[in-house]
């Protein structure tokens, strides 16, 4: 088995990817692959240029819940995460799904990308975005997420699945850029965060993450300093 996944560590699709081999007990290697500009070999593996892509063996696959679905069929011997009967699995897919294409644009690309790229990059935070996706368009979805989740441990079942995994990666970029669920108006969801944000996999990963998230505020002010 020669598994490589390719992206870069801050991403929470990579993250994703990385959080299921864990879980899994799956070796890896982490190949850094930055987005917007990769470099050319890496559009042979995935010709949209996005992150992650990854290797097993001879096989080449792109986006992260491709990878991670691959990844429960094709190694069927470790810990199920999509779930034990078809309703399972359809419910963790649309909460995957729900992270990705709905979380995805508010936790990451509005409040992380804002707050923490692009200072770093000698660009302006659009703080106005930042406000909008944390008073206006998250506070329904976290409605919806702490409907669903209820008084449950898990979303889905009565065990860890890449429906938790996919919906605490975004929010843990939403962390990465200042910001904390509500404890008070959203106390399922804040409280289903720091329980699966305690995992063995997720802290396998964090500490590092947050070291490049200190370096980037970092390189923020320094350019943000007058020359």
């Amino acid at each position: 088995m020669s598994l490589t996944v390719f992206g870069a560590p801050l991403s929470p699709f990579v993250r994703k990817v990385r959080l299921c081999l864990l879980e899994k007990g799956l070796d890896y290697q982490l190949e850094v692959v930055m987005p917007f500009t990769p470099p050319e070999w890496y559009l042979q593996l995935n010709p949209l240029g996005r992150i992650p892509a990854m290797k097993d063996g001879e096989l080449c696959l792109a986006d992260s819940s491709v990878i991670c679905q691959y990844l429960e069929e094709a190694y069927e011997q470790t810990v199920p995460l999509y779930g034990n009967s078809p309703a399972e699995r359809a419910e963790i897919r649309w909460l995957e799904k729900y992270a990705d294409y709905e979380l995805a644009p508010l936790t990451t690309f509005g409040v992380f990308r804002n707050r923490i790229l692009k200072p770093s990059a000698g660009h302006s935070c659009n703080e106005d975005s930042v406000q909008t996706a944390l008073n206006e368009k998250l506070p329904p979805h976290f409605d919806y997420l702490e409907r669903q989740l209820g008084q449950k441990p898990y979303f889905v079942g009565d065990q860890l699945s890449m429906a938790d995994l996919a919906l605490t990666c975004q929010l843990i970029n939403m962390e990465h850029g200042g910001e904390l669920i509500d404890a008070n108006r959203w106390p399922a969801l804040a409280a289903h965060f720091e329980r699966v944000k305690a995992l063995a996999s997720v802290q396998g990963v964090l500490p590092g993450e947050q070291r490049m998230t200190a370096k980037l505020v970092e390189m923020s002010k320094r350019a943000a300093q007058p020359s």
